[in-house]
């Protein structure tokens, strides 16, 4: 079990210290975390790191995930994407099942003993009036609230108002219609996780080559979920354009996360449109959820795209940027917090195909440019988005509204 005390060497002596200090007035307080999954995505990933260091602290911190059929989260996925500003037929016979499923969820989850609800996502989003309230309920939203279709964000208000606090990743997400009380914690990775620790060169080589991905020439990575809004079909016409002037290859890596049903049918696409270049190895598509094949593939990329259309914060930058890797990515969502453009890689409009390929051309032909950018990403990283400075915000909250 990783201890707070391991994270001294990265973080220094002061954000250790100020941790345990700020957990004085918490000490024994019971925090129940619900999100929809408990593997895939980001939301798992973050809670994976974060309730273990809660219960170390001195919290009872627990963890449960929300018990879904595959129309619920069918419905759940189509809510996410009409969140983000997408259209959606929102019947009747939708709504009753997305609320039924948290009611039959509610009469096997207790919470009487606790003194502070995390609710993460729309997913157990309606769970709260299904329980006599004796505490603070927070809902964590992890998702690009900027410009939501009307029809789904009045529909879910009625649930957000029973809340008593929402956090949000950037402040750019709040919805002015909104009058809860908030608070701004942007997400941040483990840097003693697997996926994110150092690991010597002979296990990258041999992760590498167990997934098929040679190492003759430079590749370029986009790490994600396969999902329309990550845009990997634009990602395969970006690698088309690299092509012509830079001999290369390009890894997609993501994984189907159990409350994202829309991941196969977008595989199914990704593969027709590059089918060309996967019989010729040079896009290669791996599915396999394996961390330490993720921590090799963002070491030994030459860069990390990050095309997205929309985005909640963007952890896969984080990582690539921890590992010095220069990443070229869109500017939405919680992107433009981690990177300096110019600075500690490139941002770029996501439509805009033809920067993202001679953005990534430039580091892939200049060499000392990559590296300087990946040794600033790294250190920002280092600063803002790691998991010891989101426990403490987190402390920080709790601190306030158990007053």
């Amino acid at each position: 079990m990783v201890k707070l005390e391991d994270y001294r060497d990265i973080v220094g002596d002061e954000i250790i210290y100020s941790i345990y200090r700020k957990m004085r007035r918490l000490y024994d307080k019971h925090v129940l975390h619900i999100n929809s999954t408990y593997i895939g995505g980001g939301v798992a990933e973050i809670l994976s790191s974060l309730v273990p260091l809660m219960n170390y602290v001195g919290i009872e911190a627990g963890w449960r995930t929300l018990h879904g059929s595959v129309d619920f989260y069918g419905i759940t996925k189509k809510i996410h994407n009409a969140l983000q500003g997408d259209k959606i037929n929102f019947s009747d016979i939708k709504k009753q099942l997305y609320v039924q499923i948290n009611e039959l969820f509610s009469t096997y989850t207790h919470i009487n003993t606790h003194d502070f609800v995390i609710i993460h996502d729309p997913q157990p989003l309606p769970i709260i009036q299904f329980f006599r309230k004796s505490q603070p309920w927070i809902w964590r939203c992890h998702i690009d609230l900027s410009s939501p279709n009307k029809e789904v964000w009045e529909y879910l208000k009625k649930f957000i108002l029973k809340y008593d606090i929402v956090i949000f990743s950037t402040e750019k997400y709040k919805s002015p219609d909104l009058p809860l009380q908030y608070k701004i914690i942007s997400p941040a990775i483990d840097p003693l996780s697997h996926k994110n620790k150092e690991i010597p060169d002979s296990l990258i080589f041999k992760h590498l080559k167990k997934f098929g991905v040679p190492l003759d020439k430079p590749f370029i990575t986009q790490i994600s979920r396969f999902d329309k809004w990550k845009d990997p079909l634009g990602v395969i016409e970006v690698f088309k354009r690299i092509k012509e002037k830079v001999d290369c290859r390009l890894v997609m890596c993501g994984n189907m996360a159990t409350d994202d049903p829309e991941g196969f049918e977008i595989f199914d696409k990704i593969t027709k449109k590059a089918q060309r270049f996967i019989e010729n190895n040079e896009i290669i598509l791996i599915t396999a959820e394996n961390n330490i094949l993720v921590n090799a593939l963002q070491r030994k990329s030459a860069v990390v795209i990050q095309k997205s259309l929309r985005e909640g914060f963007g952890l896969t930058v984080t990582e690539a940027l921890w590992k010095k890797t220069p990443v070229v990515a869109s500017n939405v969502g919680g992107i433009p917090l981690q990177i300096q453009d110019g600075e500690s890689g490139f941002l770029l409009e996501p439509d805009d195909e033809e920067g993202f390929a001679e953005r990534t051309v430039e580091l892939l032909k200049n060499p000392s440019l990559a590296k300087e950018m990946g040794k600033k990403g790294k250190e920002n990283v280092r600063k803002k988005f790691l998991t010891t400075r989101m426990l403490s915000d987190y402390l920080d909250l709790l601190s306030v509204i158990s007053l």
